[in-house]
């Protein structure tokens, strides 16, 4: 009995030992691995090349029209930024672009674990459960990060070549804006893949479930919220007075700004556009008399601040989510 009682202080400092001597830092290491493996890896240089092949058929297709009215717009503020924003030709914009193609960078971050069968070895190493999920964000975030700054230098360069003239220090100020607005909108997009990754077992049926919501909010979004609108607003077609229109036209965009890729293009429109001085419906007054101005970034980031202000809600929600479902997981070998 009394060997026995003598006995159990050692069992369970055998038990704590395990606890008290995991990697508190544990995160950077899985996020350096991660970055490693997602940088190395053949699926990031093709998509990066086809961001940068599209980025460069925009900047291209919007140079033409500015280099041929250069002689009219010599007092055009930020001109160069125009780069990013005209999409003449039927050629979506540069920003545009990054809309479309940018949620393609998301990763599975859990089911390529479990494909390869190494997630229960990699729960079981001195480090906190936690660390897993946010060493693989933060290195999914880098990794996009990575990614638009490249693709950006390749624009810019890209852009000056083709104007003769670099971007002011303005100009490159609303460029990191609009930077780190596509940083946050592509994680958006990430941390849903997370969601999806750690809710279904199979690589392909997150990839599926990932496309379908994409294709939900960034191709068929206009048309459903054009559907809402003209349900409970209808604007009959003959004789529509200026309240039908408008109420079909503000119910229109409320649905739309469902949307990811709608807050994110009016974040950036007002971001990249110093002219713009609305992120909502614009009714031209002929009756003003007021003279065009600018907006400073203080001003245009005013404009912005909530659009900003929902995608990184998004993104805490959608990440949220994913932690609490992963932690709350049992991981099988």
């Amino acid at each position: 009995m009394t060997a026995s009682i003598a006995s159990a202080p050692d069992t369970v400092q055998l038990r704590a030992d395990p606890d008290t001597h995991k990697l508190y830092g544990g995160w950077r290491i899985i996020a350096r691995k991660e970055f490693g493996d997602h940088v190395h890896s053949v699926r990031f240089v093709i998509l990066v090349v086809l961001m940068a092949l599209a980025g460069l058929a925009s900047v291209h297709s919007a140079s033409g029209p500015i280099r041929a009215a250069a002689s009219a717009a010599t007092d055009v503020p930020s001109i160069f930024l125009y780069l990013f924003t005209l999409s003449p030709d039927r050629v979506p914009a540069f920003h545009e672009f990054l809309a479309i193609l940018g949620p393609l960078l998301g990763f599975d971050a859990v089911n390529g674990e479990r494909s390869q069968r190494t997630l229960p070895r990699l729960v079981a190493q001195p480090i906190h459960r936690d660390e897993v999920i946010n060493g693989k964000f933060v290195a999914g975030i880098g990794a996009i990060a990575l990614a638009l700054a490249a693709v950006m230098a390749v624009a810019v360069s890209y852009g000056m070549l083709r104007l003769g003239v670099g971007p002011t220090i303005n100009d490159v100020v609303r460029m990191i804006a609009f930077f780190v607005v596509a940083v946050v909108y592509i994680a958006l997009w990430l941390a849903l893949a997370i969601v999806l990754s750690v809710v279904t077992r199979r690589a392909a049926t997150a990839a599926l479930a990932g496309i379908a919501i994409w294709l939900v909010f960034t191709l068929f979004g206009g048309l459903i919220a054009g559907l809402v609108a003209d349900t409970v607003h209808p604007v009959p077609t003959t004789s529509p007075t200026t309240e039908q229109v408008l109420a079909n036209a503000r119910l229109e965009l409320m649905v739309r700004r469902f949307s990811p890729s709608q807050l994110y293009d009016e974040a950036t429109g007002v971001l990249l556009n110093p002219a713009r001085q609305s992120t909502g419906l614009i009714i031209q007054d002929t009756t003003s008399q007021a003279l065009p101005s600018t907006l400073s970034l203080s001003e245009s980031l005013v404009l912005a601040w909530w659009q900003v202000a929902a995608l990184v809600g998004g993104v805490v929600v959608m990440f949220a989510a994913a932690y609490a479902l992963f932690m709350r997981q049992e991981v099988r070998a």
